[in-house]
C-alpha cells in the first residue's frame, strides 16, 4: 500500500519486490562469503575468480539464449573493446575483489556498509568535475558518511579500531571501485545493454585474475556445505540478484531501485549478527544507518 492507504499497482509492487529480492540476495551472499572465508578457510582471490568466470558465463549464456542478443558484436569495435577491458579489470574485478577482501579481513556487515560510501564519492567527484561547490544536501551527506564510518570502525572510541586496518582499507577501496564501476561503463551500457556489458566484464576480470589466483589451485575445506555456499554466492548472489535488479527497472525508475537496494547492507548486517554471531553494537548500527541515510539525502539532490 502507498502512503495514502491505496493498494500499489501490481507492476510497481512487482518492481519493488524484485529489487528487494536482489538486495537481500546481495547482502546474503556477502554473509555466505564470510562463512567460507572465516569458517572454511577459503581464499577471497580464488573465490572471486570462480565467481566472475561462472557468473559471467551464466549472464552471457542468458543474453544469448533467452534475450536473443548477439554477444560477440561488442568485439568488433576497437573503442568498445578497450573500454570493456578497462571496465572488466578496474571496474568489475576491482569492485569484486576489494569487497571480498574486506569481508575476509573484517566481516560482511562492515564491508557492505563501507562499500555504500560509493554514492558520496560519486557526488564528490561530480562536484569536482563540474568545478562547483557541493550543495547543502551534498555537504550533509558527506558529514553523515564520515560520521557513520567513524562509528562503524571505532564503535565511538577514537583510540581503537573495531575492525582490522586491512579490513577498513579494503572496504574504502571497495567504495572507490564501486564508484568507478558505476560511472565508467555508461556508454557501453547504453550501446550494448547490461547483460552483455556486465557478462563480458565478469569474464574479462575472471580471466585476468586467473593469472594471479589459478582456478584449479584451491585451498580450504571443500565439503557439501562449502559447495552449497559457493553455489549460493554464484547463482543467488550474482545471477539471480542481477536479473531481479535489472528486471525491477521495467516497473520502477532507476533512482527508486537504487534507494531500495540500500536493503543490501541491512540484510548483510542482520544475517552476520544472527547467523555468524558478529559483534554489532549500538554504535555500529547507528553508523550503518547514517551511511545508508546518505543515499536518501543524495536522492533529493537535483540532477
Amino acid at each position: 500500500m502507498n502512503s495514502h492507504g491505496a493498494v500499489l499497482p501490481y507492476p510497481r509492487a512487482k518492481g519493488i519486490i524484485l529489487v528487494i529480492i536482489a538486495a537481500v540476495c546481495w547482502g546474503a551472499s556477502g554473509t555466505v562469503a564470510q562463512y567460507l572465508f572465516h569458517n572454511k578457510g577459503f581464499n577471497s582471490g580464488w573465490t572471486v575468480v570462480i565467481r566472475l568466470l561462472l557468473s559471467g558465463t551464466g549472464l552471457l549464456f542468458f543474453a544469448h539464449t533467452v534475450a536473443k542478443q548477439n554477444i560477440w558484436n561488442v568485439w568488433k569495435n576497437k573503442q568498445d573493446v578497450i573500454q570493456l577491458v578497462l571496465f572488466g579489470i578496474f571496474g568489475m574485478l576491482a569492485a569484486q575483489y576489494t569487497y571480498f577482501a574486506a569481508i575476509e579481513y573484517s566481516n560482511a556487515a562492515a564491508a557492505t556498509v563501507l562499500q555504500y560510501l560509493a554514492p558520496v564519492m560519486i557526488a564528490s567527484y561530480l562536484c569536482l568535475r563540474k568545478k562547483k561547490l557541493p550543495s547543502k544536501l551534498e555537504v550533509m551527506a558527506i558529514l553523515f558518511a564520515l560520521g557513520g564510518t567513524f562509528l562503524l570502525v571505532t564503535k565511538g572510541n577514537i583510540h581503537a579500531l573495531a575492525i582490522s586496518v586491512p579490513g577498513f582499507a579494503w572496504g574504502i577501496l571497495s567504495a572507490f571501485a564501486l564508484a568507478f564501476y558505476t560511472l565508467y561503463p555508461g556508454r557501453l551500457l547504453a550501446k550494448w545493454g547490461s547483460l552483455i556489458t556486465v557478462g563480458w566484464g565478469m569474464m574479462i576480470g575472471g580471466i585476468v585474475f586467473s593469472f594471479v589466483y589459478r582456478p584449479w589451485q584451491f585451498h580450504g575445506d571443500w565439503s557439501g556445505t562449502s559447495f552449497l555456499a559457493m553455489v549460493f554466492v554464484i547463482i543467488f548472489g550474482t545471477i539471480i540478484a542481477f536479473f531481479c535488479y535489472m528486471e525491477s527497472m521495467k516497473y520502477i525508475n532507476a533512482s527508486e531501485a537504487s534507494l531500495l537496494a540500500s536493503a543490501e547492507p541491512l540484510s548483510a548486517a542482520f544475517l552476520s549478527v544472527a547467523w555468524l554471531q558478529v559483534s554489532f553494537g549500538p554504535a555500529e548500527w547507528l553508523g550503518t544507518f547514517a551511511i545508508i541515510a546518505t543515499i536518501f539525502i543524495l536522492s533529493a539532490v537535483k540532477k
